[in-house]
């Protein structure tokens, strides 16, 4: 493999589960070193990609290169990739220690080797103390960071990660994200990551692509994804809403979004709910034409009566490629 050369390639990759598509001829490629994360909406083919690159699943068409090697024939064991999913899936009987040691010594490797590999996992992760516990008793977010060093030392040339914080308490995500991002920057390892949470996606990213009905619609830098959505599908799963511009479907984020007083120029609604999320008023308004709307406002805005009638107006917009069919879209991208 050369310096120039992507670490993994993916090229036009297809998949159907009994015939019907799964995955749409995707094509990406992964550096050495990078983060990868692809976002998409449950049912959008992620965890079948995974599958693919991992040689759990067989595609239809396409090819997968790794170090500039064709992958895609060769069984999931002799690939060097690591998975890691949802559910940590910890050997319960084997301790910390030996689920961390299990990769290497099935490698053969030295007893010294071996030992050296997992006490440097160990340090990095933070599992000091934690080397002679038994799964069910570790935390969920313990568990991840053992499933985390078990992977990595099976030394994958590319770990896959599907959705592994998903079930992971919300204190204790924020706190994964940063390690998991850190030790794997630290180790050069390389990562496609899959997830339905996209602040999850743009803050681990170094590059984000997303995947609708198992097409890779764009890929990118995570603030140029999120600032510039193409489609009203991906504006829609951004947390945009979709709105009627004076050049078309525009897509308008909700901290920019004003409410004013009925028969002002604008955009005529209706509130449908209004509450406190801390620091800011989550006001949700249907307009005229059936849109539901959300809208971030200030934390001291008064309280708003279902069914009270007012004026949306927005100070910044992006415009976007409407849906086929003409239907509202609402922020979390359904009709």
């Amino acid at each position: 493999m050369s310096s120039s050369e992507p670490l993994l390639s993916v090229e036009r990759l297809s998949a159907a589960w009994d015939g019907t598509p799964v995955l749409r001829s995707v094509s990406f490629s992964l550096a050495a070193g990078e983060f990868l994360v692809l976002l998409g909406p449950n049912g959008s083919g992620k965890t079948t990609l995974l599958r693919c690159l991992a040689g759990l699943e067989r595609p239809t068409d396409g090819r997968i290169r790794l170090a500039g090697e064709d992958v895609t024939e060769r069984p999931a064991y002799r690939r060097g990739l690591g998975l890691m999913l949802q559910e940590p899936a910890l050997f319960p009987h084997r301790t910390v220690y030996e689920n961390i040691a299990y990769a290497p010594l099935l490698q053969r490797r030295s007893r010294t080797e071996v030992v050296a590999e997992v006490d440097r996992l160990v340090a990095l992760l933070r599992l000091a103390g934690f080397e002679d516990r038994y799964p069910p008793k570790l935390s969920g977010g313990e568990r991840q960071r053992v499933a985390l060093a078990r992977t990595l030392a099976a030394r994958p040339k590319v770990i896959l990660l599907d959705e592994p914080f998903a079930s992971i308490d919300v204190e204790v995500k924020a706190e994964l994200h940063a390690e998991f991002r850190r030790v794997l920057r630290l180790l050069g390892t390389a990562a496609v990551h899959v997830t339905h949470d996209r602040e999850e996606g743009l803050f681990l990213g170094d590059r984000v692509g997303l995947l609708f009905d198992g097409a890779l619609e764009t890929i990118g830098a995570p603030r140029a994804i999120y600032s510039r959505p193409r489609t009203a599908r991906a504006a829609a799963f951004l947390g945009y809403n979709l709105l009627d511009g004076s050049t078309g479907t525009v897509a308008v984020h909700p901290r920019d979004l004003s409410w004013g007083p009925e028969g002002v120029p604008g955009t005529p609604a209706t509130v449908v709910s209004a509450g406190s999320t801390g620091r800011e008023t989550l006001l949700v308004v249907r307009t005229d034409d059936g849109r539901q709307v959300e809208l971030r406002l200030s934390a001291d805005v008064a309280d708003l009566p279902f069914g009270a009638r007012g004026t949306l107006t927005w100070s910044a917009a992006v415009p976007v490629v409407a849906p086929r069919n003409g239907a509202a879209t609402s922020p979390n991208g359904t009709p």
